[in-house]
C-alpha cells in the first residue's frame, strides 16, 4: 500500500492540474463556429445572458451602481461597517479612498439621469450616456460574470505555472528579463492588467526584480486581459474577427516587449540602491530537464489551487469587484468622454495632425479615428467607445488592436505605476505610451488589410 501511495498521488495532482486547465482552455482559447462567426465559449455565455437578462439590464444597472454607492458610503463613515467588510473580505470593493468614492458616487447620479434622461442632454444622449450605460456597462456585467467564474480554471490550477517555466528560456533571451518573469507576464495576460501590475510591484518589492526589471514588465507584459479584449471587440462590433484582431494584439504586445526595453524611455532606466540586494532566481531543480520543471511547477500550483469553496468565494468577490468598483467608473469616465467627443471640438482639434497619418495609411473615417489613438492615454475603454461610431470595418480594426495594447492608461495601471516604490513619473509613463502607440500602429494596420482584405 504504501508503494502506490506516491503514484497514486502523483496521478491525483496530474488530474488537479489537467481538469481544470484544459476546461479552462476550451473556455477561453478555443475557436468555436456559432451563429455565423468565430468565437470563444466565454463569448457565447455572455451573449446568452445578456439576451436573458433582456429588457431588466437597466434596472440590473442601477441597482449595481446604487448598491456601490450605498455600501461605499456607509463604509466611509461608519467604523463598525468597515470591520464587517474586512470579516468578509469586502474591503477592497467598499472602503475605497476618498478620490475613487467620489467618482464612483458621480458614476451613480449619472447612471440615474441617463435612464430617466434627467439634466444636461450631453449626458443622457444615445451618443454618450446611452452608450456607456447600456452598451459598455450592459456588456460588463455580462462578460465578467462569465469570466470571473470560468477564469480560475486557466490561472489557478498550473497552466500558468506550466507554460510560464516552458517560456523562462525564451524571457532571458528575447526580453532581456529573469525567466521568473515569464510566470507573472503570463499571469496578467491571461487575468487582469491590475493583477500583472500589483504581481510585479510584490516581487519588485521582496527584492525578486531590479527597478528596470520591474518597470519593463510591468510596461510591457501586463496587458489588457483575454476577457477584456472580447468585451472591446465584441463592442466595436468585429465580434467574427476576434482571432485576428487578438492574433494582431499579440504579434503588436510582442513586438513591444522586444523592442521598448532596448529603446527610450525605459533604455534609460537608472537603478536605486535597493537594487544591489536583488534575489538571485536560481531553483534547486534547475538541472531538471525543462518540461519536468515544468510539469513539477504545475502539480504543485495545482496541489495549493482553491478547493471548491474557496473558489466560488474568489470568483464572487472578483464580481463584486468589477459590477461594485468598474461599472460606475466606466459609466462616469465614458459619459463624459463621449460628451466630449461629441458636443465639443476638443479631440478634433488635438487629434487633427494624427488624421494625415491616417489617411496616408489608407484608413477610411481617419477624422472619426484620430482621437481614439489619444484617450487611451486616460482610460482604456474611450477608444472603444468612440471607436464603435466609425463606419469603416478596417479603420475600427486598427483601433481596437492598438488601443487594446497601448496599456498605459492613467484611470488604472497608470495609478498603480505612480503610487508603487518603482519612483515612475507621468511623463516616463507618456513616453511608454507613445512608443507602444508608434510600434503597434503600423502593425495593425497590416493585420487589418491583411485579413479585412
Amino acid at each position: 500500500m504504501s508503494e502506490t501511495s506516491p503514484q497514486n498521488a502523483d496521478i491525483a495532482s496530474l488530474r488537479r492540474f489537467l481538469l481544470p486547465s484544459l476546461i479552462g482552455a476550451a473556455v477561453f482559447l478555443c475557436p468555436i463556429f456559432y451563429d455565423g462567426a468565430w468565437t470563444i465559449l466565454l463569448g457565447v455565455a455572455a451573449d446568452s445572458l445578456k439576451e436573458a437578462v433582456g429588457g431588466a439590464m437597466p434596472a440590473l444597472l442601477l441597482s449595481i451602481v446604487t448598491a456601490s454607492a450605498v455600501l461605499s458610503v456607509a463604509g466611509a463613515i461608519n467604523p463598525n461597517l468597515q470591520s464587517r467588510y474586512r470579516a468578509h473580505g469586502v474591503t477592497r470593493v467598499f472602503d475605497v479612498p476618498l478620490f475613487w468614492l467620489s467618482l464612483r458616487l458621480l458614476g451613480t447620479i449619472c447612471a440615474w439621469l441617463i435612464v430617466f434622461k434627467l439634466g444636461p442632454e450631453f449626458i443622457w444622449n444615445e451618443y454618450t450616456g446611452a452608450v456607456a450605460l447600456f452598451s459598455l456597462g450592459g456588456t460588463i456585467v455580462t462578460i465578467f460574470l462569465c469570466a470571473s467564474f470560468l477564469l480560475p480554471m486557466l490561472t489557478d490550477y498550473g497552466l500558468m505555472e506550466f507554460v510560464g517555466t516552458l517560456l523562462q528560456p525564451v524571457f532571458r533571451r528575447l526580453f532581456t528579463l529573469p525567466g521568473r518573469a515569464a510566470i507573472d507576464a503570463l499571469a496578467s495576460w491571461l487575468a487582469a492588467a491590475a493583477v500583472g501590475v500589483l504581481i510585479t510591484i510584490s516581487q519588485y518589492e521582496r527584492g525578486h526584480y531590479t527597478r528596470r526589471e520591474a518597470i519593463v514588465i510591468a510596461t510591457n507584459f501586463s496587458i489588457t486581459s483575454l476577457p477584456f479584449c472580447l468585451f472591446v471587440i465584441e463592442f466595436i462590433g468585429l465580434r467574427e474577427h476576434f482571432f485576428a484582431v487578438y492574433g494582431t494584439i499579440v504579434t503588436i504586445g510582442l513586438c513591444c516587449a522586444i523592442l521598448l526595453p532596448r529603446l527610450p524611455p525605459l533604455r534609460g532606466i537608472q537603478p536605486l540602491p535597493s537594487d544591489n540586494n536583488v534575489v538571485s532566481a536560481v531553483q534547486d531543480d534547475e538541472e531538471e530537464p525543462l518540461f519536468s520543471r515544468a510539469l513539477l511547477a504545475a502539480r504543485r500550483r495545482a496541489a495549493s489551487g482553491p478547493d471548491l469553496k474557496e473558489y466560488l468565494a474568489a470568483s464572487a468577490q472578483h464580481v463584486m469587484d468589477i459590477w461594485m468598483g468598474l461599472v460606475p467608473l466606466v459609466i462616469l469616465i465614458g459619459t463624459l468622454g463621449l460628451a466630449v467627443a461629441e458636443f465639443t471640438s476638443v479631440m478634433q482639434t488635438l487629434s487633427a495632425p494624427l488624421i494625415p497619418i491616417l489617411e496616408w495609411s489608407g484608413l477610411p473615417n481617419a477624422a472619426a479615428a484620430a482621437p481614439t489613438f489619444m484617450v487611451g492615454f486616460l482610460d482604456m475603454f474611450l477608444p472603444a467607445a468612440i471607436g464603435q461610431g466609425v463606419e469603416s470595418e478596417l479603420t475600427r480594426f486598427v483601433i481596437a488592436a492598438v488601443s487594446l495594447t497601448q496599456l498605459i492608461y492613467l484611470s488604472e495601471v497608470g495609478s498603480l505605476l505612480l503610487r508603487s516604490a518603482l519612483k515612475v513619473n507621468v511623463l516616463m509613463l507618456l513616453g511608454v505610451f507613445m512608443m507602444r502607440t508608434v510600434i503597434g500602429f503600423p502593425i495593425a494596420v497590416v493585420a487589418a488589410k491583411f485579413f479585412m482584405g
